[in-house]
């Protein structure tokens, strides 16, 4: 992965890239002192895949490059000490992937620059799945979409949107995908004539498979603690996209995934809750389990279909 850092400070300059070289995250192919000093054209000639790029600058700031910047095919990670709520919501609404704050974290960043290259070869892998696709279509004349699916394309696009919604790194996440995997493999051989199985069926499945055995004792510990990391994985990308919302009402993944994943009056009683900086309970909060792993299925069809 190749990263430009444009920052006025070259201390800060120095710190990032000792930073991504250190944590081997890639390598720092550019360095601006100011956004005026870079364009979209540079950039590409650059190959660089994240710009990393401060909101404070003498000439052009950050915002304003960011904005010049819309047909960069890259990812923005933006770098600033300023917290103002309204300047970040700009920023987002810009089309930056996060935000770090000052003074640089080293923990932070490298969390943060490893989510965004996890999403860039999340985006590549599901690009060229889509390309393959096109191509057993056109070969194949009128065959169905369903019989060209893979696991493989139904799991990286699950990925995709397990790390758009903010929970990738969460345990439960793998339960998610092999529920997913299952569907799958279900619905192709059902030919879609039958309603899908149950939540608890395919619970029940999912832990048969990974336990190599259908003894009922040991398949109901799995299935209960499955059902607990899932509810965990679910609560995190609930908080994720009330966080989204509360910085910027408008930011497109809140747009896209906060109604349709969730019931909209829990997205928003867990915004209030951030807001208040109260402490909260998961047990408290109302997860629809079945809801959210159907509507991943289908999103993970429809991205790839």
């Amino acid at each position: 992965m190749r990263y430009f850092i444009t920052d006025d400070d070259p201390a800060i300059r120095s710190m990032l890239t000792h930073i991504i070289e250190d944590a081997d995250l890639g390598e720092v192919c550019g360095e601006a002192e100011d956004g005026s000093l870079i364009d979209t054209d540079y950039l590409m000639w650059k190959r660089a895949d994240i710009l990393l790029i401060d909101l404070l600058m003498p000439n052009r700031d950050g915002i304003e490059t960011v904005r010049q910047l819309q047909n960069y095919q890259g990812k923005i990670v933006m770098i600033s000490q300023i917290e103002s709520k309204e300047m970040i919501a700009e920023a987002y609404s810009l089309g930056i992937e996060y935000y770090i704050t000052k003074p640089i974290n080293r923990l932070e960043v490298i969390s943060v620059l490893q989510k965004v290259r996890e999403r860039i070869l999340l985006q590549q892998s599901i690009e060229g799945i889509q390309r393959s696709l096109s191509v057993l279509s056109g070969n194949a004349g009128q065959v169905k979409k369903e019989q060209v699916y893979s696991e493989q394309s139904i799991t990286s696009s699950a990925r995709f949107l397990l790390t758009e919604l903010g929970m990738i790194s969460e345990s439960g996440t793998r339960d998610l995908i092999d529920m997913l995997e299952y569907l799958h493999r279900w619905e192709k051989e059902k030919s879609g004539d039958e309603n899908f199985p149950s939540l608890k069926e395919i619970y029940w499945r999912v832990a048969v498979n990974k336990l190599g055995t259908d003894e009922a004792s040991l398949v109901q510990k799995e299935i209960k603690a499955a059902e607990q990391r899932i509810r965990r994985a679910i609560y995190q990308a609930l908080t994720h996209l009330a966080s989204l919302g509360l910085t910027d009402y408008t930011n497109p993944r809140f747009e896209s995934y906060a109604s349709t994943f969730f019931d909209f009056t829990e997205v928003r009683k867990r915004m209030r809750e951030l807001e208040s900086h109260r402490e909260t309970v998961m047990s408290s909060t109302k997860i629809n389990t079945k809801k959210f792993m159907f509507v991943l299925y289908m999103e993970s069809k429809r991205r790839i279909g």
